[in-house]
């Protein structure tokens, strides 16, 4: 759902799959007078068709999407609402997922035990602050994000191998992904070339001990 948008407040869309926790997060922001949540979404592909409509100036966006990478998400927001400051909260301590969320423009990356004050001061800190950047993770962590690291797959591979993870098959993946199945196969079959992998299960457990995955389920043997 998405409301008539006001600019004299700091407006913001939930993105979730829990109701109960969306709850929460709105009763928390829309205490403050100066914050008010203009639409809500369950997964990343609503997130994608709402934002461009609601224009919010703040997404706070879940970690786990639904099936489409969080990365994903976050470029296809940026790309149509580019003035949205994107705010992701997650379970996980993950340097990996959140160096690639920083490329991509990300103004926050918090973990889900951040106490209420710290995730209002969050989202208007962002709008109020072009150059501050939240972060509420390990210090280790944050070490880890701004070491270089190399990752052979391309970011569509990775994509690929992150939906494969989650049990998909090439059909799934390519309807999600709006490609043709020959495309997936093609993609994959780099993939098990660059990892010097055997097999789908094989290329996701060793792209997981590379760092080259977010924290997710592997696939079934």
């Amino acid at each position: 759902m998405f409301m008539t948008i006001d600019h004299t407040t700091t407006n913001v869309m939930l993105v979730d799959h829990h109701t109960l926790f969306r709850d929460g997060v709105r009763s928390i922001l829309q205490a403050n007078q100066n914050i008010r949540v203009v639409a809500e979404a369950a997964n990343g592909t609503t997130a994608v068709e709402v934002a461009p409509r609601a224009r919010p100036d703040v997404i706070l966006l879940d970690v786990d999407t639904g099936g489409t990478h969080v990365t994903t998400v976050v470029r296809r927001v940026r790309e149509t609402v580019p003035h949205c400051h994107v705010i992701v909260l997650t379970m996980h301590d993950d340097a990996q997922l959140l160096s690639e969320l920083l490329g991509l423009g990300i103004r926050g990356y918090l973990l889900k035990t951040v106490g209420w004050k710290d995730l209002v001061a969050a989202v208007s800190s962002v709008v109020t602050d072009p150059d501050r950047v939240v972060l509420s993770v390990s210090p280790s962590t944050v070490a880890r994000a701004h070491t270089p690291q190399v990752n052979p797959l391309s970011s569509r591979e990775s994509e690929i191998l992150q939906l494969t993870s989650h049990a998909m098959s090439n059909a799934q993946i390519a309807n999600r992904l709006s490609l043709t199945e020959a495309t997936v196969k093609r993609h994959l079959h780099n993939v098990f070339r660059k990892l010097n992998a055997v097999s789908r299960l094989d290329a996701v457990n060793k792209a997981r001990a590379a760092g080259l995955l977010s924290s997710a389920p592997a696939i079934a043997a």
